[in-house]
């Protein structure tokens, strides 16, 4: 039987390891930052209606640029965007890989500040990018100062911020998005997954758009639209970056009953967001509590919350797993990262955790 290490991998792929969370049967799920309200009664009967509506014309190729579903998606988004600014593909993820297909490749450089999210590099990877590594200070805080040194030293033809960021939930400044964005000679890349989750008074990179080219800021409606399993991610940016998208998507990327569903959803919008803000008071919650255990706890802007102080942050996450309650070991050593949901999940979050920490 051949083995992996057998076939005639890349090089750069030689020893990498795929992407992936525990997928486990346990009472309380709270390591993939899903959403964890089931989708309203009100949205399932739009997406059905909307779905069979599809469903006799599936022997027909789907809109291939998705025309009517980027509309919404603008219409959604504000700041004067129009379809021709927007992009929609399956999940988020396959928008970053379309970027690094078109702006990365053999002998460009992609630079990212890690801690942030895990798929950055192996995207970067699997387009045959090279990865550079910025890091970020020990408390998670990237500066101006240290943004623009790493740009200035391996001039990236991508760079990747993160805002909230993935596992820390922190909000990056905007002074930095903007300092990267004046000084970087290729395309900055603002990753806004969990933008719905911030804080009041917590500004977009939308907002940045008009004044620099090539920036963009990509969203997904995994999260707070509770849509994950529906996979339909999408960026924002100037039309010539759009364009330049459409040079490498496959034909037909995005199904009918994606689109159907998306749009349905969208229409929606008020009732599934809804949740929004009953995740965001667990959030806080979750963050007092934590801290008055005593634990260390980074500020969130997103639906998750990044936690240590942690002696021995492994054996917690199994004590944690053997009281029925899955949260993520991110790889920090003494952090650990928990989903916020539902205040039942919270209560059953915090009575595993006293249990697993004495």
């Amino acid at each position: 039987m051949i083995e992996l290490n057998d076939l005639p991998l890349r090089d750069e792929l030689k020893g990498v390891r795929p992407y992936g969370a525990p997928q486990l049967d346990v009472p309380v799920r709270l390591n993939t930052n899903e959403n964890s309200y089931p989708v309203p009664d009100e949205v399932v009967d739009a997406i059905a209606k909307a779905v069979q509506g599809e469903l006799r014309e599936l022997n027909r190729y789907p809109d291939r640029d998705a025309v009517a579903l980027r509309a919404d998606l603008a219409g959604y988004l504000g700041h004067g965007l129009t379809g021709a600014n927007v992009w929609a593909a399956n999940g988020s993820n396959e928008i970053l890989q379309q970027l690094l297909q078109v702006f990365g490749g053999p002998g460009r450089t992609a630079l990212g500040f890690t801690p942030a999210y895990s798929m950055h590099p192996l995207i970067t990877t699997g387009t045959g990018t090279r990865w550079v590594d910025g890091l970020r200070a020990e408390d998670f805080s990237l500066s101006v100062e240290h943004a623009l040194a790493q740009v200035r030293k391996h001039r990236p033809d991508v760079v990747f911020l993160c805002s909230p960021n993935n596992p820390t939930g922190t909000a990056m400044p905007m002074d930095v998005i903007e300092a990267v964005a004046a000084e970087a000679p290729g395309m900055v890349i603002v990753d806004e997954a969990y933008a719905e989750f911030a804080r009041p008074g917590t500004p977009s990179a939308l907002t940045l758009l008009p004044v620099y080219p090539r920036l963009v800021v990509t969203r997904t409606m995994s999260k707070a639209f509770a849509l994950a399993g529906a996979r339909l991610g999408y960026l924002a940016a100037a039309p010539a970056v759009v364009d330049a998208v459409q040079l490498v998507r496959l034909p037909y990327h995005l199904s009918a009953l994606t689109q159907a569903a998306a749009r349905a959803a969208l229409g929606c919008a008020e009732t599934l967001l809804g949740t929004v803000e009953a995740i965001k008071a667990q959030r806080d919650r979750i963050v007092a509590e934590l801290g008055s255990r005593g634990l260390a706890v980074a500020a969130s802007d997103a639906n998750f919350v990044l936690f240590g102080g942690l002696a021995d942050s492994t054996a917690v996450w199994r004590r944690m797993l053997d009281h029925g309650v899955l949260i993520r070991d991110v790889g920090l050593p003494g952090w650990l990262r928990v989903t916020a949901g539902t205040p039942e999940e919270t209560d059953a979050f915090l009575a595993a955790l006293d249990r697993s920490l004495s």
